[in-house]
């Protein structure tokens, strides 16, 4: 697989890294307006490809992006702290005008998967710049707040994460919907392994994973600056997906015609990912009060992009 990524900075870049060392791209290009940034990245990175993968990660140009598999947008302006991921929409909705035009001219059958904040909105926002089916663009969405929540879960029940089903739908950001109604492991609804393993899900428990899910981007950015590596795992899988033909069930962010009731927005649903890119959208089962907050949360991305 040949993955592009536009943007070299910590995400980018933490992305590539994750890419070669996992051995999901044979072929990396950085691309980045600091060439010498995209440079160092890409030749600190290679170096690590002798205890991984014989893959190649180079900087470059748009015009390296020919027969490129996927190309990621990490570029942007950084989330600065107490900054919500809506406040970024303008200062970033500059910067894709160039870089779409530049990755359909130079990789037109390129899957385009978007991850620079807010993500929902700037997946919408390329979906109409690109002119491409809508099944080859799509965002990061929620996969690092669903793993996050498992994460959480697996900590709380004493289980291994991966052992965890249970999603984060909606939004990526304040609006974004813990679904605890479906979530499962070992067959057994995780309210019910809970009280089998003596330790309960009570609701002071989904209260703190709550926050801690939906306000870990802020705590992190507060203490270093920015979020990264988990959204470079996040990406990787991704990838790996659609460079196996897997057929993974992944909360991506998708253009969908209606969601409970909200027409044409952008957000993340259980959604199946292959070589295609987006295979198809699962609508999943909710509690009356999920399909409430989902409604809210596909309302408030509606009303953002509806503002002049």
């Amino acid at each position: 697989m040949k993955v592009g990524i536009i943007g070299a900075g910590q995400v980018g870049s933490a992305t590539a890294f994750a890419l070669i060392l996992r051995g999901v791209a044979r072929e990396v290009v950085l691309i980045d307006s600091n060439e010498k940034k995209a440079e160092a990245e890409a030749l600190d990175i290679s170096h690590a490809t002798t205890f991984a993968y014989a893959s190649k990660v180079r900087a470059g140009s748009y015009h390296d992006l020919d027969n490129a598999d996927v190309v990621i947008i990490t570029a942007g302006a950084n989330q600065r702290p107490g900054e919500t991921r809506i406040d970024l929409m303008e200062r970033n909705a500059a910067i894709f005008k160039s870089i779409v035009r530049q990755i359909v001219e130079n990789a037109p059958n390129a899957i385009i998967l978007v991850a620079s904040n807010p993500v929902d909105i700037l997946t919408e926002y390329t979906l109409k710049l690109s002119g491409l089916p809508k099944n080859r663009v799509f965002g990061s969405g929620t996969i690092l707040d669903t793993s996050r929540f498992r994460t959480l879960l697996g900590e709380h029940l004493g289980i291994s994460s991966k052992s965890i089903h249970a999603n984060v739908l909606g939004e990526h950001g304040d609006s974004e919907v813990l679904i605890w109604s479906n979530g499962d492991a070992g067959t057994l609804p995780i309210a019910t392994l809970g009280v089998d393993l003596n330790r309960p899900i009570t609701p002071e428990v989904k209260a703190r994973i709550d926050d801690n899910v939906r306000n870990a981007a802020y705590k992190i950015i507060d203490g270093k600056g920015a979020t990264f590596y988990g959204i470079a795992g996040g990406l990787t899988r991704i990838c790996q997906a659609i460079a196996t033909n897997e057929n993974a069930i992944l909360t991506v962010s998708s253009f969908h015609e209606d969601v409970e009731g909200i027409k044409n927005i952008c957000l993340s649903l259980p959604t199946i990912i292959n070589k295609n890119g987006i295979e198809k959208v699962i609508y999943p089962r909710l509690s009356d009060e999920e399909h409430a907050l989902l409604r809210a949360s596909a309302q408030k991305l509606k009303d953002y992009v509806q503002m002049p």
